[in-house]
């Protein structure tokens, strides 16, 4: 009896999409970043604030990956920029052929830079290229400190981490977080991971944020 890697050949099927995802966005000379990170994190909020803070400065697009309803693609539509609904049905990670077909309803020749927003998880989407320029990970105080050394493919892989719902540290609230041991973890696994502790309620550390974000205008693709 043969016997067959499902894994391998499901991998390698995606990665087949995510090559010609990488190759229309080229084509059209745009960024594209894969934002992942646990459910309620504050990724969508994260969104809303940086579109709307940088309107009129950059054009961002988002695809928005969830299980189910368009709930925070009508958050990001409010903003007045372009969003595209993904619903998985139960998978816990957007594929890049799901990825494809949404960036062709885009309007890419009107954008600058596409975010996606995956589905929230930290294991399963950092398995699956989507023909990103690279990968944010997003992670709140409310979380725990100790998320990049139980989880450490996704931050190993990811280029920026957003440790968001800072604004939860002041004011005597009761977190035990310790961001100088996320900084640490992370940067044991990954050296050139760029690491902004951000809230998009108050807005500490945004601006930080959006100066990486405009930052990757420039030069080739990575």
């Amino acid at each position: 009896m043969k016997k067959v890697d499902v894994a391998r050949k499901i991998l390698s099927a995606n990665e087949a999409y995510a090559q010609k995802n990488r190759e229309l966005l080229t084509r059209h000379g745009k960024r594209c970043f894969n934002m992942i990170s646990s459910p309620g994190s504050g990724k969508t909020t994260l969104l809303v604030r940086t579109i709307s803070d940088l309107a009129g400065a950059v054009r961002i697009g988002v695809i928005e990956g969830d299980i189910q309803t368009d709930i925070d693609a009508q958050r990001i539509r409010a903003t007045s920029a372009p969003a595209v609904q993904i619903n998985t049905d139960g998978a816990c990670h957007l594929s890049a052929v799901q990825v494809h077909r949404a960036l062709e309803e885009l309007p890419l020749d009107n954008l600058d830079i596409v975010l996606i927003e995956n589905v929230g998880n930290l294991v399963c989407p950092s398995a699956f290229e989507l023909g990103e320029d690279g990968k944010i990970v997003v992670l709140s105080v409310a979380e725990g400190d100790d998320k990049p050394a139980k989880y450490p493919a996704i931050f190993a892989k990811s280029k920026v981490l957003l440790v968001s719902k800072v604004d939860l540290l002041s004011g005597g609230a009761l977190i035990d977080f310790d961001l100088e041991r996320v900084r640490t973890d992370a940067r044991r696994l990954n050296k050139s991971i760029e690491i902004f502790p951000v809230s998009a309620k108050t807005g500490e550390g945004m601006t930080a944020w959006y100066d990486w974000l405009t930052g990757q205008f420039a030069g080739t693709r990575f």
